[in-house]
């Protein structure tokens, strides 16, 4: 018989898969002929294909990789109405987290792409509009404002990880989910290395303006 640990696992696995599908890249490659890690910033994510291929190309990359977060909290939660007898009620929260967690590194570490990627922004944002919705539309309005004033959009992405910590606490979240937004944000804000040495030497490009 499976475990409740294998289908726990089978989860994780699978939103990490999910996270992996490799938008970007395939949007540069099939639309345009390119490899979009050659390009600008090098990420796979929707913000360099704006750079690149315009606002069409990014506006699907932005959607997809919005689905891929939710679909692959959805997917956990389906696992869990279907599948009661063998997943632990006092697991939900942490394989909730894993799963979303799963499906960040799946989209910034692919293994369709030798586990490069993006930058996992609009990922997490998917996962949060499943784990939370409310804690999802506070952090996209600490992102749009951010990005209104400053017109830049990775301080609006370090924003928004700061912002989402501040929320899970506020609305006292399950802790497995304070978890993620302590792993997510320092990830994201990571992940953004390059983008925060731009911004402290005072070069890094505002919406429209060319990397």
């Amino acid at each position: 018989m499976i475990s409740s640990l294998a289908i726990s696992t089978l989860l994780i696995l699978l939103a990490y898969l999910l996270g992996s599908i490799p938008t970007g890249y395939m949007i540069g490659r099939y639309a345009q002929g390119i490899d979009i890690r050659e390009h600008g910033s090098g990420s796979t994510g929707a913000t360099n294909v704006l750079r690149t291929l315009g606002k069409p190309a990014a506006s699907i990359v932005l959607a997809v990789d919005l689905l891929k977060g939710s679909l692959a909290l959805a997917l956990t939660n389906l696992a869990y109405a279907y599948l009661p007898d063998l997943l632990p009620a006092s697991w939900h929260s942490w394989i909730i987290t894993g799963a979303a967690l799963g499906a960040i590194i799946g989209h910034s570490k692919s293994i369709w792409l030798n586990f490069t990627g993006g930058k996992s922004v609009a990922t997490t944002l998917g996962v949060l509009l499943v784990m939370n919705p409310l804690v999802a539309l506070g952090t996209l309005a600490s992102f749009g404002v951010i990005l209104g004033i400053s017109r830049i959009v990775s301080l609006s992405s370090i924003g928004g990880a700061i912002a989402v910590n501040i929320l899970m606490l506020w609305l006292n979240q399950p802790t497995a989910f304070s978890v993620f937004a302590a792993i997510a944000g320092v990830y994201v804000i990571v992940r953004h290395k390059s983008n925060i040495q731009r911004l402290i030497a005072g070069n890094e490009p505002k919406i429209g303006q060319a990397l």
